[in-house]
């Protein structure tokens, strides 16, 4: 029966295992001294080589006659490895065992004994597909399992993998392959498999497989299929990214600036059926392979592409200006996020098609109806900084993000006493919108502050409110102050020293107190005061 290439050379040994010396070289002197850990956690990305150098572990540390930490292949354990039929290595597939029933079967498993090896090894593939449940089951025995059993975490997104498992793991992080090494192993296969591989062949299955041996291996499998002299033509056919001029041809149109040739050859894959999520991405491949051209000289091997592509996308790079390319980039990258919320993929990637053949170029030459827009847009500017800066003068809130005002003014010392300075004092009129702020920040604060009125001098902040228990919780807690202060320096640009007083313990005919001027001041403005006093 035909196996499959890259499980027919799946590595047997640490020594077969590519790219990857940091980690089986630490592997093969742990085994050997006898110093292995109880857990370990294999991460990288697909067809790295995790699941194979946990499978070579797993034989290395049970093996009968190891030699300097490698499996012999030939004692009774290591052939009963090799067929599958060893019952003490137990691999276990996250993705379809991953509720906490069946860590709890693991669990009551582990409590055996191994029946042929000195060790039980339990190999967990995809291990961040395992629930929330499960991994809180699994936590206990990871951390101290019986002395006859180890764990080996496998997983592609390290990311979901909960921190209280990791610190209980050696955690050992799997390169991608190198290209040379990818085509080294492929041209060696092809001298013991019987057919013939061109070398630049393999150097184009080695970058089309993105550092995975096992995509690599896979095409060439394909390859093999096409034919037993494999070429560039074959692994373009077998690759499928043969007769893709359609590519090339949106992008000729993007650097000339042709929206009507674009939205041309959209339409007529869209008609055929192509998916124009697919098609934004391998746009945004391409248009990745115009950057390096235009950004290093002999990029050739970090290009993946045929000869001929090549000699196009030259063409395209000296066309565009790099800050052009950037750009063109970063509006693909946004088309294909907004795919998945898009009712209609097509009106999608035709907008994307506009943006990108309607984007300014520094090499055009601006006409004079570009000139004035451009004059318009800057005076517009200029009138917005003018009132950001007469908000900031009068209190008000900045119109604009606090990002705009190139220097926060420091606050100075202030006169403790509340009483002082009142005629300088005007009110916030935005104060509401800073209370919703305040609220999204910490909604226990902004409940008292619901009724309040706030009046500001050039480094003071007079809050009125009509509940006496802030007034115990200002005192009492620095969250409010700082809270408060953060919304204080995102719309105003500055920080301020707060004093707070309560309205409800000054008689309204009381005219010469303090609040009731500043409330008497707020009215004066037009300004509706909700506090009863």
């Amino acid at each position: 029966m035909y196996q499959a290439l890259y499980r027919k050379w799946r590595p047997q040994t640490f020594d077969d295992v590519v790219s990857q010396d940091h980690i089986t070289t630490t592997l093969k002197n742990q085994i050997a001294g006898g110093k292995t850990a109880h857990a370990y956690l294999f991460t990288g990305s697909r067809g790295t080589g995790k699941t194979t150098c946990a499978r070579i572990f797993a034989k290395a540390v049970n093996c009968e006659n190891p030699r300097d930490g490698k499996p012999c292949l030939e004692c009774r354990i290591c052939k009963a490895a090799d067929n599958g039929s060893l019952a003490d290595m137990i691999e276990i597939d996250a993705a379809s065992n991953a509720s906490v029933n069946d860590i709890r079967e693991l669990r009551e498993g582990v409590m055996f004994t191994p029946e042929m090896c000195r060790y039980k090894i339990y190999i967990i593939d995809e291990v961040h597909m395992l629930s929330v449940g499960a991994f809180n089951a699994l936590l206990k025995t990871m951390e101290e399992p019986p002395p006859h059993v180890k764990f080996v975490l496998a997983t592609t997104e390290i990311h979901k993998v909960p921190a209280t498992i990791v610190s209980r793991c050696q955690h050992f992080a799997f390169n991608r392959i190198r290209t040379e090494d990818i085509v080294s192993r492929l041209m060696y296969i092809a001298s013991q498999e019987g057919f013939t591989l061109h070398e630049d062949a393999a150097g184009l299955i080695a970058r089309l497989s993105d550092g995975g041996m096992r995509d690599a291996l896979s095409l060439l499998d394909q390859c093999v299929a096409f034919s037993d002299d494999i070429d560039l033509k074959t692994v373009s056919a077998a690759s499928g990214i043969a007769g893709r001029d359609y590519l090339f041809d949106i992008l000729d149109n993007i650097a000339d600036r042709d929206a009507a040739g674009a939205l041309k050859t959209v339409s007529e894959l869209y008609s055929m059926s192509k998916d124009l999520k697919v098609l934004a991405g391998e746009l945004l491949e391409q248009m990745r392979n115009v950057m390096l051209i235009s950004t290093i000289d002999n990029g050739r091997e970090l290009i993946t592409c045929l000869p001929e592509e090549y000699q196009r996308l030259e063409g395209i790079a000296r066309r565009m200006k790099l800050d052009e390319i950037l750009r063109c980039i970063s509006i693909l990258q946004e088309c294909s996020e907004r795919f998945a919320r898009s009712t209609s993929k097509r009106i999608e990637l035709e907008m994307c098609m506009i943006r990108l053949c309607t984007a300014p170029t520094g090499a055009a030459v601006q006409s004079t109806a570009q000139a004035g827009a451009e004059s318009v847009d800057v005076s517009a500017l200029l009138g917005r900084i003018a009132n950001l800066e007469n908000a900031l003068k009068n209190g008000a809130a900045a119109a604009q993000p606090p990002q705009q005002v190139e220097e926060k003014p420091k606050p100075r010392p202030v006169d403790p006493d509340f009483k002082n300075g009142i005629d300088e004092i005007v009110p916030l009129n935005n104060w509401e919108a800073m209370v919703a702020q305040i609220s999204d920040k910490d909604p226990s604060i902004s409940g008292f502050l619901s009724k309040s009125k706030a009046f500001r001098n050039s480094n003071s902040l007079f809050l009125i409110v009509d509940n006496d228990f802030f007034l115990k919780l200002f005192k009492q807690s620095q969250n409010a102050n700082s809270v408060i202060n953060e919304v204080m320096e995102a719309n105003l640009g500055q920080t301020f020293n707060i004093r707070v007083k309560s309205a409800k313990n000054v008689p309204p005919e009381d005219t010469e107190d303090p609040i009731n001027k500043l409330l008497d001041k707020a009215k004066k403005l037009d300004i509706e005061v909700e506090i009863k006093k």
